[in-house]
């Protein structure tokens, strides 16, 4: 039997801003929920479908079907930890984006990348946000089109500026006004080794709308207290706007602004659209572009805007604010598409009852695969996929097998009660900042990634081994 479907848009009963989940420090359930069927409040129930890839299925024997795969006999030949992606999941998404913003949207590379993700998203019209010299390399090596890339970062090195230059990159997203004094200084220098080094380089200007986003305090970056970007308030971006259209060879193309990270309130996009309007008005400019940072639901009872609804609301805060009808609006979604994807596979290795206190499920990753719970507080489902169906009668907190008592992935997680070492446990939606995250801390070794589609699988990053991790020791 399948799974239903996982629902494409996920508006709130009251017709308020799409998505205020408890994820989205909003406390509480969502106006217009029944109480008496509210899935928080039955933390046992099974987990919810739309938590699950797009092409997630129950097969008879009650285990869990990913593109065609049994997951659990999956853990058994490829070993664990590991990450499945559902590969058409990945697709539909940037195939979603791409309609929703039309040509320039690009994917945030930085929620997961490698050279396999980079071919999938240029192979569906995407453009590519990379944010250091390592990711513009791996999309170079992908072979996307340079001119499909736009490079961010706060901190751009030299190296890196004239890497994305040479490669003639289509935007270059500055940060500083240190980051001009270096465009300026190396476009003065002559061509580099390429054609693509002697043309204008288009650049976006960033912009700090003053707009505190409703989410965590690390993953904040539109207030004016930030590391990224010019403050409108203060004149910054006016006087960043004036020094980059002194320059010969750079071409402002328009302006970028991003305000956080797994966002649910539509409307703090549309308060920085406002802020922004009469600004990006005056200078004539042709591009707008804001940010990514759509959230995704990761619990049971949780929603979140589609990425449709998104640019809905951002089209109709243009029009509310007479920003001109042919401005280029894109847009940079990275969670939105990959978070969703996948599944995070581990074996459970012990199970310790402390009476009257808890019971620790340790399994075979950890912090190291998955920091979000530890640097953010990061709320997971947890299920075992032999019975995915079943309830969840017993409570667990899931630990990795890190030699810190922080190393949790789940606190407060409900699993079935028949719970035994050896088991294989999943944790839904780790498609985004998982794999991007992970370290060796402990000296473990990175999980292998997976790719499954129509029942086939295809390894796109491969396990570490220990003697990759002595690979750079001199």
């Amino acid at each position: 039997m399948s799974t239903p479907a996982p629902s494409e848009e996920s508006p709130r009963a009251d017709g308020a801003a799409e998505g205020a989940g408890p994820s989205a420090h909003t406390g509480g359930q969502d106006p217009g929920t029944d109480p008496g069927t509210d899935p928080r409040q039955d933390p046992a129930a099974p987990l919810e479908a739309s938590l699950l890839p797009l092409t997630a299925e129950v097969a008879a024997n009650g285990h869990l079907v990913v593109g065609g795969v049994d997951v659990v006999d999956l853990a058994g030949d490829m070993g664990t930890p590991l990450f499945v992606y559902d590969e058409e999941h990945l697709r539909v998404r940037a195939r979603e984006a791409r309609a929703a913003f039309d040509d320039g949207v690009a994917y945030g590379s930085k929620a997961f990348f490698c050279r396999a993700m980079a071919e999938l998203v240029a192979s569906e019209g995407l453009c590519i946000d990379v944010a250091t010299g390592g990711e513009l390399n791996v999309a170079l090596a992908a072979g996307v089109d340079a001119s499909r890339l736009v490079l961010h970062g706060n901190n751009k090195g030299d190296d890196e500026i004239a890497r994305a230059v040479d490669a003639g990159v289509g935007r270059i997203v500055i940060d500083s006004f240190d980051e001009i004094d270096r465009l300026e200084r190396l476009l003065a220098a002559g061509p580099g080794a390429s054609a693509a080094a002697s043309r204008p380089q288009p650049v976006l200007v960033r912009v700090t709308p003053g707009v505190e986003a409703h989410t965590h305090e690390y993953v904040m970056t539109g207030q004016e207290d930030t590391k990224f970007g010019f403050s409108l308030a203060s004149g910054a971006a006016a006087r960043a706007v004036e020094r980059v259209r002194s320059i010969p060879r750079l071409t402002l193309a328009g302006l970028h602004c991003h305000i956080g990270s797994q966002i649910f309130l539509l409307d703090s996009y549309a308060k920085a659209i406002e802020v922004l309007a009469g600004f990006f008005t005056r200078l004539g400019l042709d591009e707008l572009c804001i940010g990514g940072g759509l959230g995704v639901a990761y619990l049971n009872g949780e929603s979140a805007p589609s990425i449709t609804t998104w640019a809905q609301r951002l089209r109709a805060a243009i029009s509310e604010h007479a920003i001109p009808a042919g401005t280029r609006l894109t847009a940079e979604p990275g969670r939105a598409i990959a978070a969703g994807a996948a599944l995070t596979l581990y074996r459970v290795g012990t199970i310790k009852e402390l009476p009257g206190i808890r019971t620790w499920a340790a399994v075979d990753g950890g912090m190291s695969d998955n920091p979000r719970p530890v640097l953010y507080g990061s709320g997971y489902e947890a299920f075992l996929p032999r019975a995915v169906s079943a309830r969840r009668e017993r409570a667990v907190t899931v630990t990795g097998k890190h030699c810190e008592s922080g190393d949790v992935l789940v606190r407060d997680a409900h699993v079935q009660a028949d719970l035994a070492v050896g088991d294989v446990l999943a944790t839904p939606v780790t498609g985004a900042y998982g794999y991007a995250m992970a370290s060796n801390y402990n000296k473990v070794p990175r999980p292998a990634v997976v790719f499954v589609r129509n029942g086939a699988v295809r390894t796109v990053v491969r396990r570490e081994t220990d003697e990759d991790l002595l690979r750079l020791d001199v």
